[in-house]
């Protein structure tokens, strides 16, 4: 990938092969930021282990989702019963159990940790490129997993922790993530981390308006590179 990139001309000042202040860039390598955010989350009591697996979410009654957003709604399975707060700062979320610690789990099940949404809440955010953006909780967006049960963090939360200990200012990336900036705000929110501001491009596609993946044997740039390609040429046509 590194080389990839730099072959298309792109260059940057810090990261896994360079170093930098925020080290270490790898994931891997950054568990312990991790553990003290689901730590955190789950003193809150706005997480909550779930036993469902893919097929299981995937086949339940409420699983739409909408266009731009490939995870489903969560039908609620494993959500515990609500509590009565309703300030939604840090941890006085209105979305938190009634019992962080009490789950009756045996050891030896598999099961993920998941956020719990605070219904009807709506998630506003002025994005750079798109403008303004809102979702509704429980609607738009529903419980999403924060941490898997092959017990690594799940990508919304490595990108809020990432990022907030960064310092990363603003984000840019495809608009197919919009859905995903609202739930990693209200992570920002639960964790008391700044929001950094966003700016969503819209994909490539195909002919047919598909975005290009490799579902769809979509070029990559190495093919590309094979081809005789050149990243002058890739660049201008883009």
């Amino acid at each position: 990938m590194f080389d990839d990139l730099k072959w298309f001309g792109f260059d940057w000042q810090e990261g896994p092969d360079c170093g930098g202040r925020f080290a270490p860039y790898n994931q891997s390598e950054r568990m312990s930021y991790y553990r003290a955010a689901l730590d955190q989350l789950r003193a809150c009591g706005i997480i909550y282990p779930c036993t469902c697996s893919r097929k299981d979410i995937a086949t339940a009654s409420r699983a739409p989702h909408r266009e731009d957003d490939d995870e489903p709604i969560y039908a609620g399975t494993c959500r515990p019963k609500q509590s009565r707060e309703s300030k939604v700062e840090g941890c006085n979320l209105s979305n938190r159990a009634e019992d962080p610690v009490s789950f009756n789990l045996q050891a030896s099940t598999r099961f993920s940790w998941r956020f719990r949404v605070p219904d009807g809440e709506t998630i506003s955010f002025t994005d750079n490129n798109l403008g303004p953006q809102s979702f509704v909780a429980g609607k738009d967006i529903g419980d999403f997993v924060i941490w898997r049960h092959d017990d690594v963090p799940a990508y919304q939360l490595a990108c809020v922790v990432d990022d907030a200990a960064m310092q990363i200012s603003e984000v840019v990336r495809g608009e197919d993530l919009l859905a995903s900036t609202a739930r990693q705000i209200l992570l920002y929110s639960a964790l008391d981390l700044p929001v950094p501001e966003y700016f969503h491009c819209p994909l490539m596609t195909d002919d047919a308006g598909v975005r290009l993946a490799k579902r769809h044997e979509a070029l990559s740039l190495r093919k590309l590179r094979k081809q005789g390609k050149t990243p002058e040429v890739l660049r201008c046509k883009w």
